[in-house]
């Protein structure tokens, strides 16, 4: 009972000694470059508390407290808060551990306390230890979860705002005078989304986020993405200039995707199937007097208007056009002399070259969309 009174008079005796605190502090600061970064005063404040709390659990039977408990929890949060690692604090708190534990066993030899009292009041130490680095790691996940969360959240808002033309106040990681690619998708997946914001930041700093019920992004460099999701690209701006290419940029997603359009695209790409998608009625009429000789029920008739739009979608030229639809450049010229002489017209007629070919290109797309 005299060997275990002398330790506990022992811990009793540095509980509140000032060289001991301080030297914990400096181990603790010691291992960890995160935690030397930190204001030493921070270090110390929750050092002391924890400290205290240890050796008040030894003198009171070896159960950690409700008070070392919030203190290890408060530790563990803060830490999460000031952007620490639980791996940076752990390696902080054993190296104050340690050193605790050390000078208490010198202290207990010094006082000539038997080797078992002492390997008994380390194996106190450490089950003490052992509840306040759960509690710590615990508070720490759940502060870096929630700010995480309120980071992102954040980000989304000012994203939404941005999109939307509201004046949001532009913080990291945007640059107000830096310029940036408007991403439009419809991927509303929350799954596949995060996936594809992985891709869309790994070329540098990106804001993205769910807006409007879709996936978009502003990014400062594009990724290659030729396979999966539609996404649209717009021209890289600055973040006052960005509304007006995020509307642009949902019209054509819509065009693009009637068009069965796959993987990223540039929107200048896509300028033509944007705006003739936002005038249908106009493609109708034009369907009506370019294409009236042709019936929408007869499979050979949308067999001729299909060829005729390859052929404009290969600048005229016959060859590629019969490599697109795997048929022989005879079969092409057959099909165009048959469309000739049904519609009356040539879609890759040289005259007014641009708006004639505009206009067939638009009349045979809004006939081929056409159930028969």
């Amino acid at each position: 009972m005299q060997d275990i009174d002398a330790f506990l008079r022992l811990v009793v005796e540095r509980a509140d000694d000032p060289a001991l605190l301080e030297s914990t502090v400096r181990a603790a600061r010691s291992r960890s470059e995160l935690v030397a970064a930190l204001p030493e005063e921070e270090t110390r404040r929750h050092t002391r508390a924890l400290v205290r709390g240890v050796l008040a659990a030894l003198r009171e039977g070896g159960e950690p407290g409700g008070e070392v408990l919030a203190a290890a929890e408060r530790l563990g949060a803060d830490r999460a808060r000031q952007g620490v690692p639980v791996a940076a604090l752990l390696d902080g708190f054993q190296a104050g551990r340690s050193h605790l534990v050390g000078l208490l066993i010198e202290q207990g030899r010094r006082l000539r306390v038997p080797a078992d009292v002492l390997l008994d009041g380390v194996t106190r130490i450490d089950a003490i230890n052992t509840a306040l680095v759960h509690r710590m790691v615990h508070a720490h996940r759940i502060a870096e979860l929630e700010t995480a969360r309120t980071t992102r959240e954040g980000h989304v808002q000012t994203l939404r705002r941005l999109l939307h033309g509201e004046p949001p106040t532009v913080r990291p990681p945007l640059d107000p005078d830096a310029a940036y690619h408007c991403v439009v998708s419809d991927v509303s997946d929350p799954a596949v989304a995060s996936r594809l914001e992985g891709a869309l930041a790994a070329g540098g700093p990106a804001l993205c986020g769910l807006v409007d019920g879709r996936l978009a992004a502003l990014v400062t460099r594009l990724p290659e993405l030729r396979d999966g999701p539609l996404m649209v690209a717009a021209p890289a701006e600055r973040p006052a200039g960005i509304a007006p290419l995020y509307r642009l940029g949902r019209r054509a997603l819509e065009a693009a995707a009637a068009s069965g359009l796959t993987g990223l695209r540039p929107l200048t790409d896509l300028a033509l199937v944007t705006v003739t998608a936002a005038e249908p009625e106009l493609g109708r009429l034009l369907a009506a007097r370019l294409l009236g000789g042709l019936d929408p029920a007869d499979p050979f008739h949308r067999e001729l208007a299909e060829t005729a739009l390859e052929l404009l979608d290969h600048g005229g030229r016959i060859e590629p056009t019969a490599a697109a639809l795997h048929v022989h450049g005879n079969t092409v010229k057959y099909r165009l002399r048959r469309f000739q002489e049904l519609t009356g017209g040539n879609p890759a007629a040289p005259e007014n070259a641009v708006a004639h070919a505009a206009h067939w290109w638009w009349a045979l797309r809004e006939w081929i969309a056409r159930p028969p």
